[in-house]
């Protein structure tokens, strides 16, 4: 089987060599590594391709997450986005996040989160290139302003917002990430149950930690299982078609 690791945080993986190596022993043979901020930006423009291994890709993704916004770096990390957007796959990760502390607090932080969004969905449209997309806590409003943004190819990355919005970014062409927390998690297992296999594709997230266990590229395998045991399917289908729609989101072969 081939996968692709859509959506993990490399620079943040202990022992990311070997890490990589386990992935592509499993059939990994490509992970996005995403940005979040300049740090990690330009970690993943500069370092990530360093550990790809044979039959394994990394290509790049550049974003800024919505925790911790610091407005003093904000233009910095978007100026830094727009110079290198034509050599990464996706803007990402970027979004709404009105669960974090600061934003539960305030409209103001809210708002900022939103308009630094509306800038990177204008990037990627005029620049042709998918989003990848936090939406924790603000999911309407996130599928709301992609749509109104125009974007043409979004994920929703670990989705588990309500019914109304996941039919709204369905009905828009738009796709849902599987992580292996679709194995325990009641939200995130609905909206599996819910998304169309042609609207999934798998990510990890690494290294972020599920059951208490950190986790790196290889378990993907993990969230392919899962999404297999929700859907009633065997696991070489949907190693299958969540490849197909990974490529056909990301235009890598």
């Amino acid at each position: 089987m081939n996968l692709i690791d859509t959506h993990a945080h490399l620079e943040e993986v202990n022992n990311l060599k070997d890490a990589i190596k386990r992935a592509a022993e499993i059939g990994v043979i490509a992970i996005i590594a995403v940005g979040s901020d300049y740090d990690s930006n330009v970690w993943v423009m500069n370092e990530s391709r360093k550990y790809e291994v044979k039959g394994l890709k990394i290509y790049s993704a550049l974003g800024l997450h919505p925790w911790g916004l610091d407005p003093s770096k904000v233009e910095e990390t978007i100026e830094f986005i727009e110079k290198n957007v034509d050599k990464a796959v996706a803007l990402g990760e970027v979004g709404l996040d009105y669960w974090d502390k600061e934003a539960r607090r305030s409209e103001d932080r809210r708002e900022l989160q939103r308009r630094i969004f509306k800038r990177i969905l204008y990037m990627a449209k005029i620049n042709d290139k998918p989003v990848s997309i936090h939406s924790r806590g603000a999911w309407e409003d996130c599928v709301n302003i992609v749509i109104e943004a125009g974007v043409k190819r979004a994920v929703f990355h670990w989705f588990s917002g309500p019914n109304s919005a996941l039919k709204r970014l369905i009905d828009h062409g738009y796709y849902v990430s599987a992580t292996p927390a679709a194995a325990y998690s009641k939200e995130h297992r609905r909206v599996i149950l819910k998304t169309p296999l042609e609207n999934i594709i798998l990510e990890t997230d690494s290294p972020v930690a599920y059951a208490g266990e950190p986790s790196e590229p290889a378990h993907i395998i993990k969230a392919l299982n899962a999404v297999a045991e929700i859907k009633g399917l065997d696991v070489k289908t949907v190693a299958e078609e969540t490849t197909e729609n990974a490529k056909r989101i990301f235009r890598f072969n």
